[in-house]
């Protein structure tokens, strides 16, 4: 179990490293003007939505729902853990969600300002205090 939960976190911290990131990138795509530094941001934001954040998502996912049908009867019965779940659940959407954007990018059809994804690389440490919160507190 211990295994479990060890390679559960890991994969969360590589996530949520790349949640943190790519946003920043997008960031700093949106800003550029001369095609070499745009062509370079297209190929960092491919290479880590899809050799890092989805990986890491798929397998932190994974161990996740491993350690989830391992003690489904007491998580069944936490409160806590139902509302944990529904975070990550909009954890996966925000990655999702960021999968849409890297192919607007990549068609050069972005359709936000910098502004936007300023704000919008906030809310993976939101979800990530609540989620970590619930986890270790279990209120």
């Amino acid at each position: 179990m211990r295994w479990i939960l060890s390679f559960h976190v890991i994969f969360m911290v590589a996530w949520f490293a790349g949640l943190f990131y790519l946003p920043r990138l997008f960031l700093y795509h949106t800003t550029s003007i001369d095609l070499i530094s745009i062509q370079r941001f297209k190929m960092m934001e491919k290479k880590l939505f899809y050799f890092i954040m989805t990986p890491a998502a798929l397998l932190a996912t994974g161990f996740g729902l491993w350690l989830l049908i391992l003690y489904w009867y007491y998580y069944l019965h936490a409160g806590w853990m139902l509302t944990k779940l529904f975070f990550v659940a909009l954890l996966l959407a925000y990655h999702f969600y960021c999968g849409k954007l890297l192919n607007h990018f990549k068609h050069d059809r972005n359709p936000f300002s910098a502004t936007f994804y300023r704000w919008f690389n906030e809310i993976p440490t939101v979800l990530l205090i609540i989620i970590v919160i619930l986890a270790v507190v279990k209120p």
